[in-house]
């Protein structure tokens, strides 16, 4: 085994990025302890991290664990890209003290962009959970993860885009997911095995390419992919103000007497930009039991 002490570019709430990852049946976590369990996937390789953390929200400090010796440098990397400790949290806190999200953020200093642990990961579950309520989402998608992936000392991987290209629509209807949700699942993972939707590639380009390309897929709408830049991605500046958590927000944080339309939403947002994304994380943590 070995060991790697961190310490994170600027201030850091690990404790809400573990209250987001305990939203999750299929996490493996202590929030007393303050440690989690990441599954990364190297290639056709499965390993094990440990993330504890060690520190304060304004002195972050983590400690890495992992029985994987030979691919070290390879899984810091994945974390400190999961986790994105090099952004300057800081920095964005001061640019949203001159903003109308002042009080907000003074209320919760230091929130992260707590992303999912793969791209395909990401996208599958965000396919799953679409126009479902929270409860119902993460028990399919549960389901879905435990008949077809893996468990390693008590983590589960998500089954590869290869088995799930090679399941029947039939298999997932008998998990209750509704027909379309199935053909969703099931064609997406093809393309990708069939080498026409490559979702590295796709990590790199400009949030207009990817929502461009991906909104050709069937299946994938504007909110599918923004999440899928948010909490896949992990980029920046994403407000999907078509979320009803991200109105609900906005309407309790402003006193308003019902929730702002869109276009509402578009102007009250104005100076947000580029961290839009902190803005969003931070809108649904202030409404989150």
């Amino acid at each position: 085994m070995w060991k790697e002490d961190v310490t994170a570019e600027s201030f850091y709430d690990f404790d809400y990025t573990l209250l987001r990852f305990s939203l999750d049946p299929l996490c493996k976590l202590n929030r007393d302890e303050r440690w989690v369990d990441i599954p990364v996937t190297l290639g056709n390789e499965r390993h094990v991290v440990r993330v504890e953390a060690h520190g304060t929200t304004s002195e972050p400090k983590f400690r890495i664990y992992s029985e994987s010796i030979d691919r070290k440098e390879e899984l810091l990397a994945h974390i400190h890209n999961l986790f994105q400790w090099d952004r300057d949290l800081e920095k964005i806190h001061e640019h949203f003290l001159d903003t109308n999200l002042d009080q907000l953020f003074n209320a919760h200093p230091g929130t992260p962009i707590v992303k999912d642990f793969h791209l395909y990961d990401c996208l599958m579950k965000t396919i799953i959970h679409q126009q479902l309520n929270m409860k119902f989402a993460f028990t399919l998608s549960t389901r879905f993860v435990q008949q077809y992936g893996e468990q390693i000392d008590g983590v589960w991987f998500y089954p590869t885009p290869e088995r799930v290209a090679e399941i029947d629509y039939t298999e997932l209807r008998e998990l209750q997911f509704s027909q379309r949700k199935a053909e969703y699942v099931i064609d997406t993972s093809k393309l990708i095995v069939d080498g026409e939707l490559d979702l590295e590639e796709l990590a790199e380009k400009d949030d207009e390419e990817v929502m461009k390309r991906l909104t050709k897929v069937r299946g994938l709408g504007p909110w599918t992919v923004e999440n899928w830049l948010l909490f896949g991605v992990g980029r920046a500046d994403l407000l999907p103000k078509a979320d009803i958590g991200i109105q609900n927000a906005l309407k309790f944080y402003f006193e308003r007497d019902s929730k702002p339309s869109i276009p509402e939403i578009t102007e009250m947002s104005q100076g947000w930009e580029p961290y839009r994304s902190y803005a969003s994380l931070t809108l649904w943590r202030s409404i989150e039991g």
